[in-house]
Parts: structure tokens; C-alpha cells; sequence
């Protein structure tokens, strides 16, 4: 059965090693990508995960130095949880005190303890304690145990006006169902363990998002390959008057983008090739990797970016 659930979620950040050192240090996870955003040259793509860089993993940004603070509101992304093992709640809200991250207290939220803080910049994240989580691979190349390590997304939630449009999307479209209610929150899920979870929040009128550091640039789901992210693309035309991007290839998966009627821009990603296509699966994210077409540059880009360790 194809997975169906989140592939990757992309976001926009602050200075470069600042972002570097919270998700690798803090967090724990594996840089697996060090390259550019292909349409801005001048700026870094980080992409981050586990050890194989799996769909469902990977949290990307694009950093930069002197970026506005952006403001979360209607169609956007509110929170990025990330899923850990159930009894590894504690563990990490002792990390983050002990690193000084803005964080609240654990609250059950749709039967889960959650740990809601924030990055550097401000964006909103989540750590759900997951019963089985444990037996899930963990990346070990951090001083986070590996007992305690962060397995994957557990999913998103999206501020809205109103709830129906997208939810329509997300079950007729991206294989996703309804799974659960509580107060203005309706839980959509696919069959990936990883990502598997889409929450709706829906909020009626409010102010509208503004893009920036610490906000969410956009969400992508998983397509098994270019047949079913082309079927997905038809059903999108053909049941809901949604037209998608061209195709656009990302070196590590191939994209299609489009706005739900939310306003969240949402991507659909091929899980193929993955991260391991132009480095060893042994050296993710070690060195500067650029597409074919960026490569004649490098010596450009290279004096433009600022310096990571």
C-alpha cells in the first residue's frame, strides 16, 4: 500500500549557523542536505532529519540573515510536531530548559501529551509523545540517547477560516481520513508513520499570515512516484478546479505545487530519489551540493553564502 501522509515541511529561518546549531545540537537531528534554494542561489536549502533522510523526517529551511520576523495567521502553518517516544517527554523538557528554550508545559491535546516550544526564530514547533515510538530506527550521531531521539513528524496543524475546503483536499486528493475531533480541531491521517497527521484548525475570520522568519513556507506530501503524483494533479483539475506547477526537479524528490483553498501552499513530492542520489548515505549533508545546472557557479555561490561549520 502506498504511504500516504507528509513528505517534507519547508520553513524560513534566521542566520544559517544559528539554525545549524539548534536542530543539530539541540534537537538532535542529522543535517542531511547542505545546498541551495535553486531559485535563490544566494540562500541556503538545509534539510534536516534522520539518518536516511526518510519522507516523513525532513524539516527544511531556508535561512536568512536579516529576515523580518513573519506572523502566523489564516493559511498557514500554526505548529510542525515532531514525534518521540511516549516516556520521553520528560527527558526533553529538561533539554530545553536546560538550553533555554521558550517552551509551555506538556498538555494532552486529541489523547497525546504534547510539548509545544519554539525555535530561534520563533516558529512554532511541538514534541508528541508517540506509544511504540521507541522501536522506530533513531538517528545516534547526536548526544540526544537514542532512546529519546526524534523519530519523525507526527504532523502539522493549519490555522483556518473554515475547515470543509481543505479537508475535501485532504481526503479525495492526498489519501488522507478523518480521525478525530476535539473543539475546533479536526485530526486527518494517512497510513505513514512517520507525518501521517494533518490537523485542521478552523478559527473563522482572523488576521491573515504574513511570511517571514519563523513561519512556515509551505508542506509537502508523499507521492510513491511521478504516475501518482500526476493522478493526484488530475484529481485536484478534475474534482476541485485546482491546477498544479509544472514539474519541477529537486534533485532529491520532484515537486508539483499548488494553493488549497485555505491558502496553505501545499507541495506533492516523489519519495524517489531521495538525499542518498549525489552523496553517500554515510556523508549526508557534509559537503555543498549543487544541481547540474548551478554547478558552473559554485565558486560564486560559495563566496555569497555565509559561513557554516
Amino acid at each position: 500500500m502506498t504511504a500516504t501522509g507528509l513528505h517534507h515541511v519547508t520553513a524560513i529561518s534566521g542566520p544559517a549557523r544559528r539554525n545549524l546549531d539548534f536542530y543539530t545540537r539541540v534537537l538532535g537531528l542529522r543535517l542531511v542536505k547542505k545546498t541551495v534554494n535553486f531559485d535563490d542561489p544566494g540562500t541556503y536549502h538545509l534539510y534536516y532529519g534522520d539518518e536516511a533522510g526518510q519522507p516523513g523526517t525532513i524539516l527544511t529551511f531556508f535561512p536568512w540573515e536579516n529576515v523580518a520576523p513573519g506572523r502566523v495567521g489564516l493559511g498557514e502553518t500554526q505548529e510542525t510536531a515532531l514525534r518521540v517516544p511516549r516516556g520521553s517527554i520528560g527527558y526533553w523538557t529538561h533539554r530545553l530548559v536546560a538550553a533555554g528554550v521558550p517552551h509551555e508545559a506538556p498538555a494532552q491535546i486529541l489523547g497525546e501529551t504534547v510539548l509545544p516550544f519554539r525555535d530561534p526564530d520563533g516558529l512554532a514547533l511541538a514534541l508528541v509523545g508517540v506509544t511504540g515510538a521507541e522501536a522506530e530506527p533513531a538517528w545516534t550521531g547526536s548526544d540526544v540517547p537514542a532512546e529519546h531521539a526524534i523519530r519523525g513528524f507526527h504532523g502539522v496543524t493549519l490555522l483556518l477560516c473554515e475547515a470543509a475546503p481543505t479537508a475535501a483536499i485532504l481526503t479525495d486528493v492526498l489519501g488522507l481520513t478523518e480521525t478525530g475531533r476535539e473543539g475546533m480541531l479536526t485530526r486527518f491521517s494517512g497510513t505513514a508513520p512517520l507525518g501521517g497527521h494533518v490537523t485542521l484548525r478552523a478559527v473563522g475570520d482572523f488576521l491573515r499570515g504574513r511570511p517571514g522568519g519563523g513561519s512556515v513556507h509551505h508542506i509537502a506530501f508523499r507521492a510513491a512516484d511521478d504516475a501518482a503524483q500526476a493522478a493526484m494533479a488530475e484529481r485536484l483539475a478534475a474534482g476541485h478546479g485546482l491546477a498544479v506547477t509544472e514539474q519541477r526537479d529537486r534533485n532529491y524528490f520532484r515537486s508539483v505545487y499548488f494553493r488549497e483553498p485555505g491558502g496553505v501552499l501545499f507541495e506533492i513530492a516523489t519519495d524517489a530519489p531521495g538525499f542518498a542520489a549525489d552523496e553517500p548515505a554515510g556523508s549526508l549533508g557534509e559537503t555543498l551540493k549543487l544541481p547540474a545546472f548551478l554547478e558552473p557557479h559554485r565558486r560564486e555561490i560559495e563566496r555569497v553564502l555565509p559561513k557554516v561549520a
